[in-house]
């Protein structure tokens, strides 16, 4: 079309119209073709790498660190501990693409399940606790238990670590938050025989102790109904595993040490907590 401008066979105004550019474009497009020829349609820029391209010796550093140190933290946990332990800032799709590169794709375990309806928070805090203990590899090659308290409308979190879940150490999490808090109105736990469950309705110290301080305790009939401990769960199983990792932590004092003044403070406080 430009040639035949060029050429006089057609005029600007219908060169215009094909186009769908405007007349300045097409008295600009006119001057570059009489000046170079057909290469004025090629891009300035074409072949020339972006100014603001990460280098590429950044790329591999990242790639080995990912490999050898981060292998398994999600891409958002990487990011953060990149900026903060390596002093590496990259933005989110870059760093997507890189991790993908070298097959590095941690997600989560996608499960079809029962459609459930949603129960909102409670109103106010120290309505409803919820309390589970979660085993699991926290650290080192033996299992753990972690034991949680999580307050319904807040998200606020009190946990330990214990060398199985046990009635010592749910009265100890319980009374953490109590001395913290004050007393809670009802605790939403499972049907474990610590809490008073059917295999000891009538001999356990948690329920005893409840009753004596005039808490109720709700059995859910699901782990969905207590979500909102599992879901936590799940984040603990995911970020703290790896700090763990990192810190070369392998015994349950320096653990709680690292739970309780670090990543409950610096990331669930400011980044769970509602």
């Amino acid at each position: 079309i430009i040639a035949k401008v060029v050429e006089g066979r057609i005029t600007i105004a219908n060169a215009a119209k094909l186009l769908s550019k405007s007349r300045r474009t097409i008295e600009r497009y006119v001057k570059q073709y009489q000046q170079v020829g057909i290469q004025f349609a090629v891009h300035g820029n074409s072949g020339k790498a972006p100014p603001n391209k990460t280098p590429v010796s950044i790329k591999k550093a990242v790639q080995k660190l990912i490999q050898e140190k981060y292998y398994d933290l999600n891409l958002l946990h990487l990011a953060e501990q990149l900026a903060t332990n390596e002093n590496i800032v990259i933005k989110r799709e870059t760093l997507r693409s890189w991790a993908h590169d070298i097959h590095h794709v941690k997600r989560a375990k996608r499960r079809r399940s029962n459609v459930r309806k949603r129960r909102e928070r409670m109103e106010a805090p120290g309505l409803m606790m919820q309390m589970d203990g979660s085993p699991h590899r926290w650290f080192g090659d033996k299992k753990h238990c972690l034991i949680a308290m999580i307050d319904d409308a807040t998200s606020e979190v009190y946990a330990e670590f214990f060398p199985s879940e046990t009635t010592v150490g749910c009265l100890k999490v319980m009374r953490e938050c109590i001395e913290t808090k004050g007393v809670f109105k009802t605790l939403y736990v499972d049907r474990a025989g610590i809490f008073g469950g059917p295999k000891r309705c009538n001999f356990s110290q948690m329920q005893r102790a409840c009753e004596e301080l005039g808490i109720e305790i709700i059995f859910a009939n699901s782990p969905q109904g207590k979500g909102r401990i599992e879901r936590a769960f799940d984040t603990f199983q995911d970020r703290l595993v790896p700090e763990l990792r990192l810190n070369n932590i392998n015994d349950i004092a320096a653990a709680n040490a690292y739970l309780k003044h670090i990543f409950i403070p610096q990331f669930w406080q400011s980044k769970v907590q509602v």
